[in-house]
């Protein structure tokens, strides 16, 4: 009864981070990268033609993604009206969702870890960058990590509604992203069935039902798209995943290691209670996988949610590794069941040891550092001197504060002491680095400045030898095509060239005897 009592606060609180984490300064700047200019584009094409089907880019199909983040950008535009920050609503939506969801789970299956995987899970550092950006990762990771928690519902309880959410939440995944969320779920269940030595286990996750309702779900909108523009099969499907997959098709070739340095930052400031929880697992899973069952009962419930959580972590992890395309989203679902599996871990265990609490402090300390040295970084500019001294004094601070706090009030003081450094942080980045951001990330002072000069409308604009994120950020802002002389020419008509520093002897040379006249 007590328990029920206090759901709503805690519950409330949750959404209070949440709402801080995600939601406050979603526009304090602009789109930043190719990716969200891109994408928030696309949906204001589709929501002025009131199109459903078809994402297109400057008119053109635009194929490389299924259309739920389209979808539920053009839905944030009809409401808050288009915008940059509109079109992060939805991820930040769905990353408030997934940490509710996150609360709802522990409470139903591991109670009392319930406000420690909230808490974990919206102050990931991965989860507040991909859950404040306009990218096809969160729409992902989000219905991903639903179906996989749906999944274990089931599988706990036997709830057939549960088996349902499972499949419904699959076919919303591959909405957003494609065959990636049914194909990884089932190398997870298939996975946890052979750990468990038991194929019935797998062989019963196959449900006719769940079938047809993922199928019912999904097949609409890949059949009409596929009626609409006969190329998208091949597009999509074979060049936007296999070839994606196998080859470095698009330039992001890294080494096989490369998921290991971003799980490690991804998972601050958690880092040195998550890596401990993984090892734990990690021990247990391979003894099973060896046969060892000493330590393994099959009523050891608890121990059964960390291999399956183990599972959902590692395996996202090294398929993406064998591919040869690699970007940091793309391990994003498996950063949920991180969280799970230090919510569980620091459950568990009673105390803290003394060591790994004065490096938990240490790392929140270096994390607050890492965002004040932000602006220096982003400007490329040597640190002040006052600031090499100033920082690492409000750094050490930082540390004290979290290792008193907790040492003072126990283990229950660990999720807020934690959070007072991202908390300051994250209110610093978004007033005191943002213009910096603004000034070296997005295109939309520059896009300002056209507009102030008179640019925009019917004016032809045009880029020379500069990053593909400055040609699909002015795309948004100007809500206009912009022509690349590499790859179309120089326009005959008179029109504004945006180039790269250092390169007017290069432009004079393309232009022949056109003249160019400087506005900056």
């Amino acid at each position: 009864m007590n328990r029920n009592r206090i759901v709503l606060p805690q519950l409330l609180l949750v959404l209070a981070v949440c709402a801080f984490f995600f939601f406050f300064g979603l526009g304090a700047f602009g789109l930043v990268g190719a990716d969200e200019p891109r994408y928030a584009q696309v949906a204001r094409e589709m929501l002025a033609r009131h199109d459903w089907i078809v994402p297109t880019l400057n008119g053109h199909p635009w194929l490389e993604k299924p259309v739920l983040l389209y979808w539920l950008e053009m839905l944030a535009y009809s409401v808050f009206g288009v915008h940059g920050w509109a079109a992060r609503v939805p991820s930040a939506a769905l990353a408030t969702a997934l940490a509710v969801a996150a609360f709802f789970f522990m409470r139903r299956f591991r109670p009392g870890s319930e406000m420690d995987a909230a808490f974990i899970m919206a102050s990931f550092a991965a989860m507040i960058g991909f859950g404040r950006g306009a990218s096809t990762d969160m729409p992902l990771t989000a219905p991903f990590s639903a179906a996989m928690l749906a999944w274990w519902a089931w599988h706990e309880t036997g709830n057939r509604l549960a088996l349902a959410g499972f499949y419904a939440c699959l076919a919303v995944g591959a909405l957003a992203k494609g065959p990636i969320a049914p194909g990884l779920a089932v190398l997870i269940v298939a996975a946890y069935s052979f750990l468990r030595r038991d194929g019935k286990i797998f062989l019963r996750s196959l449900w006719l039902p769940g079938f047809a309702l993922f199928f019912v779900i999904v097949l609409p909108w890949y059949v009409a798209v596929q009626l609409r523009v006969p190329q998208f099969f091949h597009e999509f499907f074979l060049r936007q995943n296999l070839e994606r997959f196998s080859t470095n098709l698009y330039q992001h070739k890294q080494p096989f290691w490369y998921y290991v340095p971003v799980f490690l930052l991804a998972v601050l400031p958690w880092i040195v209670f998550t890596l401990p929880a993984l090892g734990h697992a990690s021990r247990a899973g391979l003894r099973r996988l060896r046969g060892g069952a000493s330590d393994w009962q099959p009523d050891a419930q608890e121990d059964w949610l960390a291999l399956f959580l183990w599972l959902w972590l590692l395996i996202p992890i090294v398929f993406f590794s064998i591919s040869q395309s690699k970007l940091p989203g793309y391990i994003l679902p498996a950063v949920p069941a991180a969280a799970l599996l230090t919510a569980l871990d620091i459950h568990r265990r009673q105390a803290i040891a003394r060591v790994k609490l004065a490096l938990h402090a240490l790392v929140c300390g270096g994390v607050l550092a890492a965002v004040l040295l932000a602006p220096w970084s982003l400007m490329r500019q040597p640190v002040a001197p006052a600031a090499r001294i100033i920082i690492p004094i409000l750094a050490g601070v930082m540390a004290v504060i979290v290792l008193v706090a907790v040492r003072s009030s126990g283990t229950g003081a660990l999720r807020f002491a934690t959070l007072v450094p991202l908390v300051l942080g994250l209110g610093f980045l978004l007033r005191g680095v943002a213009p910096a951001i603004d000034g070296t990330q997005s295109a939309r002072p520059l896009a300002a400045e056209l507009v102030h000069l008179g640019v925009g409308g019917r004016e032809s604009v045009a880029v020379f030898n500069v990053k593909r994120e400055a040609e699909y950020g002015l795309n948004f802002y100007l809500n206009q095509p912009i022509l690349r002389y590499e790859r179309d020419g120089v326009p005959a008509q008179a029109h504004i060239v945006i180039v790269k520093a250092g390169s007017a002897g290069a432009l004079q040379a393309l232009l022949g005897d056109r003249k160019a006249v400087s506005v900056a």
